[in-house]
Order: structure tokens, then C-alpha cells, then sequence
């Protein structure tokens, strides 16, 4: 008996973030649930998902044909990832009406209107990063994910789609879900540049740690395992065998059920600090990061002047 009272305590600790979370009101606390959820409760297959949500973007190929012809995202593959990762962290760190939030966004909002990229396609982005989230939690996460953290999640991206200046953004994840969906049905193609992008990507990928001490081959494997069968037709990229499919996502759904036994995350744990990030060893100016099609970047007079550093997780 004493045994399981220690393990009912323990899961009770486990928990604590999350009885945090439902304790607070998702329409007005989207940001401080959202950056919970994120640096504490999911900060592993937040990223993964992310990561994929942005990949999956390129498919369409007014996004993937774009990135293309900019050649950022085939010529500078890892600092285009390290900008876009650190321009987000940024947000959900600091919040989009801190400084430093202001500054992401103001850095985004600049690269896409130098590019003119149109409301339905950043809608679409939108969308990609409200629902892939929820749904990699649902197949591999330590625990599903609340309604109060659903809810949460559109409300930090509708707040988001606000602060760029995206009209018509829904208004519930549901509604964010039934976007994605109908526009990847109508939008997804295969387009040469797009494919180039992904395959560039698919490259990156396998430099990333752990990643790294396995053959480029067997990442290969692995990331067009956990990819759905419109994705990949979308890129020509070939389906994977079906029992590497199964180990593949058998294997991160184990995963998770491992992470839920462990001790809650007591420390935050941000974007800047995975290893992957490796493009600026002596820090960064979020007013420095990204494209600047136009010119050199001009300082805004409330913007950040020290470098931070990008501190590593021990």
C-alpha cells in the first residue's frame, strides 16, 4: 500500500502543470496556457509537430514554388530553420505584446510582404500550426490534450493571425481543422521547386541530434513514415513500406508512454535550446533574423540591442 500511495503522489506531481492549465480561462490566458503547454507539459513533440506543420506547408506549391525560387530554404537550409524556430520562440516566450514578441512579428509580417504572399496562404500556415500540434499529441503525446488547451491553442494563433494582419481567420480549432483539410484537398500538387525544398529539408533533418549517429538513409525512413499519404503523393515521394510505417509511429507512441511515467519538467524548456538551432553560437538580434529582400535590416527605436545568448539545457 505504501508503494502505491507513493505512485499516486507521483502522478499526482505529473499532473500539477496541467490542473495549472485548467485552472486558467483559455479565452484570455491563450498565451500563458499555450507557452505552458509548450516549455512544460509537450516541449519535445511541440517541435516535432511544428516542424512537420511547416514542412507540410511546401506541398502547396505557391508556398513550397516560393521558397523555391528565394533559394533560402535549398541554399541556407539551416539558418532559414534556425530564423523561423527563433522568430516563434520568441512569441511564445516573451509574449506577442512583449518587446520581443513585437519584434518577431514585426520581422515576419516584413518577409511576407516583401514577397506579397497571399491572406489564403498565411490562413493556411496558420492553420498548419494550430492542428498538426493536436494532432501528433493525440497519436504520440504522455497524455491527450484538454479542451481548455485546444481552445487555447486557436485563440494564441487567432491572436497571432490578428498581430500579421490575416483576415478571416477562424475561430475555433475546430474551424482551423476544417480549413487545413479543405485546403490541402483543393491546393496540394506537385510542384519541381516545392520538392526541392522538401528534399532539402529531409537533408537537414538528418544533422540534427540525436539524428545525426544514424544513416541519412534510416532519417529518411523514419520522417516519411510519420507523413500521410496526400503529403507524400503531393512531393512524388515514394510510401513507405508499411511495417516501417508501424514501427515508426509504434515507437513514438511508446515513446510517449515512457515521458508520462517521468518527473514533470520543473525548469522551462524554449525552442532556442535544442541543439538543433546552431546558427548563431554567439547569440542574436530578433530584429537581425530573416530575409531582408529589400536591403539591410533598419533598427526599429524600441527594439532589442544585446545579442542573447541561446542558453543549452544540460
Amino acid at each position: 500500500m505504501p508503494q502505491l500511495g507513493a505512485c499516486s503522489a507521483g502522478m499526482g506531481r505529473r499532473f500539477a502543470i496541467r490542473r495549472r492549465i485548467e485552472a486558467l480561462d483559455p479565452r484570455t490566458d491563450f498565451a500563458e496556457i499555450y507557452r505552458l503547454m509548450g516549455a512544460y507539459e509537450f516541449p519535445w513533440d511541440m517541435n516535432q509537430s511544428l516542424s512537420f506543420a511547416l514542412f507540410r506547408t511546401y506541398a502547396v506549391p505557391s508556398i513550397g514554388g516560393l521558397l523555391a525560387r528565394t533559394g533560402e530554404f535549398t541554399e541556407r537550409t539551416q539558418k532559414r530553420y534556425d530564423d523561423t524556430v527563433l522568430i516563434l520562440d520568441a512569441v511564445l516566450e516573451h509574449g506577442p505584446a512583449s518587446d520581443e514578441g513585437r519584434t518577431a512579428i514585426r520581422r515576419m509580417n516584413q518577409m511576407h510582404r516583401a514577397h506579397g504572399i497571399p491572406n489564403d496562404d498565411l490562413r493556411y500556415v496558420l492553420a498548419t500550426f494550430v492542428v498538426m500540434p493536436i494532432r501528433w499529441i493525440e497519436a504520440y503525446g504522455w497524455r491527450r490534450l484538454t479542451e481548455t488547451e485546444r481552445i487555447a491553442s486557436a485563440n494564441y494563433y487567432r491572436d497571432l493571425g490578428r498581430r500579421m494582419g490575416i483576415r478571416d481567420v477562424p475561430e475555433t480549432w475546430q474551424g482551423f481543422a476544417h480549413l487545413l483539410d479543405r485546403y490541402e484537398r483543393e491546393h496540394f500538387a506537385f510542384d519541381p521547386g516545392a520538392r526541392d525544398v522538401a528534399e532539402a529539408t529531409l537533408d537537414l533533418f538528418a544533422t540534427f541530434p540525436p539524428n545525426h549517429r544514424l544513416p541519412a538513409p534510416l532519417v529518411r525512413q523514419i520522417s516519411l513514415a510519420v507523413m500521410d499519404d496526400p503529403l507524400l503523393d503531393a512531393f512524388r515521394l515514394p510510401r513507405p513500406n508499411p511495417v516501417v510505417s508501424a514501427v515508426v509511429r509504434g515507437g513514438l507512441a511508446a515513446r510517449g508512454r515512457v515521458v508520462r511515467l517521468l518527473p514533470p519538467r520543473e525548469q522551462p524548456y524554449f525552442a532556442r535550446q535544442l541543439p538543433q538551432v546552431r546558427s548563431y553560437p554567439d547569440g542574436y538580434r530578433l530584429a537581425d533574423l530573416g530575409t531582408f529582400p529589400g536591403g539591410c535590416p533598419v533598427p526599429h527605436p524600441r527594439e532589442e540591442t544585446t545579442r542573447r545568448s541561446p542558453e543549452r539545457a544540460g
